[in-house]
């Protein structure tokens, strides 16, 4: 009895330090750097005079030669004063709002119109791109380098373009000129479609009397490094699939350690790719440059100090162009500036051929699992409306799929447990022979067919689908702000709701725990209470808390994943007690919940001690 209590006592203490363990070293730092993330997002929105910010070069040529868009930008203030720095072409499409700058002709200012901050309607639409010269610079270029040892002018960051019209529609492409003044006359046709993918069409024309060569180039440009939730599961950084050298995804710290590619920037480069794009992502949103997908390039992602802040950049090179007296040339490429829509994403590989263009969402090692299971997921939703419906709906037929197994499986274990007695006699009479025991143990698996790791089968299947279903749930911007029912307003985000609500907030920012989770942890305790409790006081103890540990757990997870867990729970039981009952095995639920709850009956050791047998001997 003192043991059982010795070992009661260390597993409450050792859940109870887990737990606090794990909201105050992991759950509670990253909650205060997001919150801090934001505080310093806000106090930058208002600052008058941010840090000097600066461009960084375009790609050099095969010969090194320096590319347009290095000269710096002197720091203006907020964001709306580096908007207001620059004449600029107004973008008005049904998803953009936003404008281009004449000034090196850059698109530097793309506004979300159909995403919000946070479930509030009325709250502000998502800011993509923003101006060098204003807090948080995020833009994209595009342009031509001149050939090693040229003195060719061609347009840098400092170029003031002409355009024909001053808002560039989906329905109303706008074309740029500049004249160099040395016979070479640039144009550049810049479309945009009903979402979120602008066509770059540069074109040069010789009036000179000497031929030219020049090297088409795109840029994703990032001053300053951003916030990023740090999840190993999620790639927030530079990432493209660059021709025979496929996916390359690089964090902003792994960049920042490579071997220098010039004085004073670092980074990696990728040659001689044909087909593929580079840019930089965010968990929902990405910017991405795209080159002509039949064509040579050279890819590149460098990372360089300007000021007090390092700048990230992803860029191609393109094949050398050669433009005689009297000709013209062109090079046609493609921005995509927005979120991560798998539709859009997907229609945009299919119908513009680009190589991999799926990738820019990260699905993960289980690819094959979890891009199935979305498509079969947003199927489902637009035909029933709710994404929380959806996951149930596909959790049912997850189950109708592995029927057959979790049956044989469940059939097994239902087996195993109607021969307790029989295993229990094996293991006492060969207590101190543990290889005959296990003998004894196998020959009687093989005699009554059972498969003694059988059971096992439903749990392994269910971790590839669980994390598969939350790296949907993670990543997927059609999870974001969707809602289910009651209080659940965004299935990407953990259960608002907060039964310790009473306490401080300082405790409440770590110590979190929802309504949904706690269903959890009550579907999950009563599927364990489905089996007789294990003989063992340390095993039993496992067992009885570990429910209550995955509800913490649990607590600071996207609800969608809980409601999920908690469905799933509910349908193995169901399906546990019809298994069992179909095979004549007793149900332990109840006995168990009346063990816990109820007056234990007395054992052998605590019985009344029976009366002595009367004296028959006589004096």
């Amino acid at each position: 009895m003192k043991e059982d209590n010795r070992n009661l006592l260390l597993a409450i203490v050792m859940s109870v330090v887990i737990l606090l363990g794990w909201q105050f070293f992991y759950a509670k730092p990253q909650m205060e750097k997001q919150q801090e993330a934001a505080r310093q997002n806000q106090q930058a929105q208002s600052q008058q005079a941010p840090a000097a910010s600066g461009s960084t070069p375009a790609p050099s040529t095969p010969g090194g030669s320096a590319a347009p868009g290095t000269a710096a930008t002197q720091a203006v203030g907020t964001r709306e004063q580096a908007l207001a720095a620059s004449p600029r072409i107004k973008i008005d499409t049904p998803r953009i709002a936003g404008s281009i700058s004449l000034t090196g002709a850059r698109v530097d200012d793309v506004s979300l119109k159909a995403f919000r901050e946070t479930v509030d309607p009325n709250s502000p639409i998502i800011v993509l791109l923003s101006p060098a010269g204003g807090p948080n610079a995020y833009y994209s270029d595009f342009g031509w380098v001149a050939a090693p040892g040229s003195s060719v002018a061609v347009p840098n960051a400092k170029t003031v373009w002409t355009a024909d019209n001053q808002t560039l529609t989906q329905a109303t492409p706008v074309t740029l000129s500049w004249d160099n003044g040395q016979g070479l006359i640039f144009k550049r046709i810049i479309g945009v479609d009903n979402n979120a993918m602008f066509t770059i069409r540069d074109e040069v024309e010789n009036k000179g009397a000497t031929p030219v060569t020049l090297f088409p180039y795109g840029q994703v440009v990032r001053q300053g490094r951003p916030h990023t939730l740090g999840y190993y599961v999620l790639h927030e950084g530079l990432v493209g699939y660059v021709g025979e050298h496929g996916l390359q995804e690089w964090t902003y710290d792994k960049l920042d350690k490579e071997p220098a590619l010039s004085p004073g920037t670092v980074g990696r480069n990728w040659k001689d790719a044909v087909g593929g794009w580079v840019g930089i992502t965010d968990k929902y949103w990405a910017a991405t440059v795209i080159p002509d997908q039949k064509r040579k390039f050279e890819g590149r992602f460098s990372s360089v100090q300007t000021g007090s802040e390092r700048t990230y950049q992803a860029d191609f090179l393109g094949e050398a162009v050669a433009v005689a007296p009297g000709a013209s040339a062109a090079s046609q490429s493609k921005l995509f500036a927005g979120a991560k829509e798998v539709a859009a994403i997907n229609g945009y590989e299919r119908d513009l051929q680009i190589t991999r263009f799926d990738l820019l969402i990260d699905w993960g090692w289980f690819y094959f699992i979890t891009k199935p299971m979305f498509l079969l997921l947003d199927w489902i939703y637009k035909h029933v409306g709710n994404f929380g419906v959806a996951i149930l709906i596909v959790t049912v037929l997850l189950k109708a799929l592995f029927f057959p197994l979790a049956n044989k499986s469940y059939a097994s274990m239902a087996k195993m447990k109607a021969l307790q007695p029989e295993m229990t006699a094996i293991r006492e009479r060969y207590a101190d022979d543990k290889m005959k025991q296990q003998q004894a143990l196998m020959e009687l698996y093989k005699t009554q067919k059972i498969n003694p790791v059988a059971g096992c089968w439903p749990v392994l299947l269910q971790i590839p689908v669980f994390f598969a279903l939350y790296k949907i749930l993670f990543i997927t911007i059609e999870m974001r702000h969707a809602p289910f029912f009651g209080w659940i307003h965004d299935l990407a985000a953990p259960d608002p709701t907060n039964i310790f609500f009473f306490l401080p907030a300082a405790m409440t920012s770590y110590l979190h725990l929802g309504i949904w989770p706690i269903i959890m942890g009550i579907t999950m305790f009563i599927q364990m209470k489905m089996n007789p409790e294990p003989p063992d006081p340390v095993q039993k103890m496992m067992f009885t808390w570990m429910p209550v540990f995955f509800t913490f757990l649990l607590g600071s997870f996207p609800a969608g994943l809980v409601i999920y867990w908690s469905w799933n729970n509910l349908l193995s039981v169901t399906q546990q007690g019809f298994i069992m009952r179909k095979n004549g095995v007793k149900i332990e639920l109840f006995d168990n919940l009346k063990g816990m709850f109820g007056k234990k009956p007395a054992t052998a050791n605590t019985a009344a001690t029976p009366p002595k047998p009367a004296n028959t001997n006589k004096k």
